[in-house]
């Protein structure tokens, strides 16, 4: 049920797929990282500043844009799984991802999208009294920034399933290859987020929004190129028709047997087919567990089930063990919301903060929208050490192969976010009160020369640490521990938690500003747009507590989950 095909669907006997056929991925998922971390730094500004939208606002569009691309990612698992396969999801969805950012480019490009920009100079955006952008232009932009975001959707959980799916299970070595997929898989993800930070910025800066704009979506329809050329090789698993009608029969048969004893069973036993073969085409069969029983009675078989077998009536045990898996693997995901929240609050806070500091690197002076690169320069040397330091010190006192379980990953990736934004909170309080005491209260677009912004380097380190540990781990347990017809669903949980996570920031932000300040009396809220006059390091240490409560949940779950 789980033997690989070719692009014809005919099996695979020959050494197709394996790490060459993993590099072609990398490179489609390089491309997409590139796009979304080239939008998510960039698009606040340009609304910001030539749609002349206030920063708050601007703020919470991108991370809604964010929010969805990611929280619908469970779509695209689903097509993937149940219909179309994983490769032509792929080719699908980054087809489309193209036709979004050549519409963002256009915008950017073409003057009739955008406000008059005549007498607009950094005074009057800031006090907002330059020509504001049409309906129908915010609506145009939206629409390509959604387009493109649906095509996020449906590449994003497919990928990295795609391409350890190259890997043959058969292998003596197919633990540690896929170990060593993920890391370099997010090893490619971090190359797009660093030029997205870095080439992409000083694109704009030199050239302006439609060059930036534009060299992503070159860098999409190259990598779609590059991905389409790597066909021939690329080892493919049929999908196994729809997951959630599977789901749903599990559940509607367990309840209309609700009230059955498991002794009224005509067989010996839950029902499953005989033989090696699974009722689910793609997967192979599952061995029953104890966990949930109220579920297996969905496998429990009736008189009436031998003479009319119906699948809304009676499930495999197989079908039934799906369920039971999604079920259990939910609350590893739904801890790494709060990682997500933090990722989301540092692209845009921290950038606020970096306005107010000295940016010079010796004679260098850089971008403050390049700031965000740290997180992804730690990673990179973080992914590039880690079995050649961490593992190895690891290994002597854990005695895993790996170095850590996955869950073990997940849970320091956890640890360190909760370090990263704690230290966020104690910072931001120094940099406030030194901005008080020695006169920059209302210059919050000026840089304290005195204040260095490599102070950030801090925060942005560890953050990135806690993303290599909390989400490759993620991945490569996802991937393992999810059923074999469900692995696109599987890896969309990690999406959809990234996801939520932004929606997560724009309810926090939300309910603090309403909370906090009160513009009738006087008093500025936490998120002011003066960050001088706000209070960014409380906002910090509120979602340090929270982090710690999530990460006592996280261990609550992760000692009781048993692996497959």
């Amino acid at each position: 049920g789980t033997t690989p095909v070719n692009i014809r669907g005919k099996p695979i006997l020959s050494k197709t797929g394996g790490w060459i056929a993993a590099f072609f991925i990398f490179g489609n998922e390089m491309a997409e990282r590139m796009a979304y971390f080239g939008l998510s730094v960039n698009m606040v500004a340009f609304m910001f500043y030539v749609m002349h939208r206030p920063f708050s606002s601007s703020a919470n569009a991108v991370n809604n844009f964010l929010g969805i691309s990611q929280a619908s990612s469970v779509l695209g698992g689903f097509l993937a799984d149940a219909y179309l396969g994983r490769y032509w999801t792929i080719a699908i969805f980054t087809t489309i991802y193209l036709v979004g950012l050549a519409g963002i480019t256009l915008c950017a490009t073409m003057r009739v999208f955008v406000p008059n920009q005549a007498g607009c100079d950094q005074l009057s955006i800031l006090l907002g009294s330059c020509e504001q952008a049409k309906p129908w232009q915010m609506l145009y932009l939206y629409a390509v920034l959604y387009v493109t975001a649906f095509g996020a959707a449906g590449i994003r959980p497919c990928v990295s399933s795609f391409g350890a799916d190259q890997f043959d299970e058969r292998s003596r070595d197919y633990k540690a290859h896929l170990g060593r997929f993920f890391n370099f898989f997010y090893l490619s993800v971090t190359v797009g987020a660093i030029v997205a930070f870095t080439m992409v910025v000083y694109i704009q800066m030199k050239h302006g929004w439609g060059s930036a704009f534009g060299s992503l979506a070159i860098a999409m329809g190259m990598s779609n190129a590059v991905f389409f050329i790597g066909t021939p090789l690329y080892r493919h698993r049929l999908p196994g028709g729809s997951p959630l009608t599977r789901v749903a029969q599990v559940l509607v048969a367990a309840f209309r047997k609700r009230n059955k004893p498991f002794s009224d069973s005509v067989g010996i036993g839950l029902y499953e087919l005989q033989g090696k073969r699974s009722a689910i085409k793609g997967s192979g069969k599952i061995e029953h567990t104890d966990d949930f029983r109220c579920l297996d009675k969905a496998a429990l078989q009736l008189k009436e089930d031998v003479t009319d077998p119906n699948p809304w009536k009676l499930c495999t045990v197989t079908q039934v063990e799906e369920v039971k898996i999604l079920v259990k693997l939910l609350p590893i995901p739904a801890c790494t919301i709060m990682l997500s929240v933090i990722l989301t609050e540092f692209l845009t806070l921290s950038v606020q903060q970096a306005y107010t500091l000295n940016t010079h690197m010796g004679h260098l002076k850089l971008p403050v929208t390049c700031m965000p690169v740290f997180p992804g320069i730690s990673i990179f040397l973080i992914l590039s050490l880690y079995y050649s330091t961490f593992a190895p010190l690891s290994r002597r006192i854990t005695g895993h192969p790996q170095g850590a379980s996955q869950l073990q990953r997940v849970g320091l990736g956890l640890a360190v976010s909760i370090l990263s934004v704690a230290w966020a909170g104690v910072f931001e309080r120094y940099r406030r009160n030194y901005a008080v005491k020695n006169g920059f209260e209302g210059l919050f677009l000026s840089p304290m020369p005195e204040l260095s912004a490599y102070w950030l380097l801090i925060q942005y380190c560890l953050i990135g640490i806690a993303e290599v540990f909390c989400i490759v781990g993620l991945l490569e347990f996802l991937y393992q521990e999810a059923p074999d017809a469900m692995r696109s669903v599987g890896s969309a949980y990690a999406a959809v938690a990234g996801g939520l996570g932004c929606f997560v920031a724009t309810i926090i932000n939300n309910i603090v500003k309403s909370t906090t300040g009160n513009e009738s009396e006087g008093r500025p809220s936490w998120l002011s747009q003066n960050i001088n006059t706000g209070r960014f390091d409380y906002l910090y240490w509120l979602m340090a507590i929270l982090s710690l409560i999530n990460f006592g949940v996280f261990l609550f779950f992760a000692r009781r989950y048993k692996y497959r």
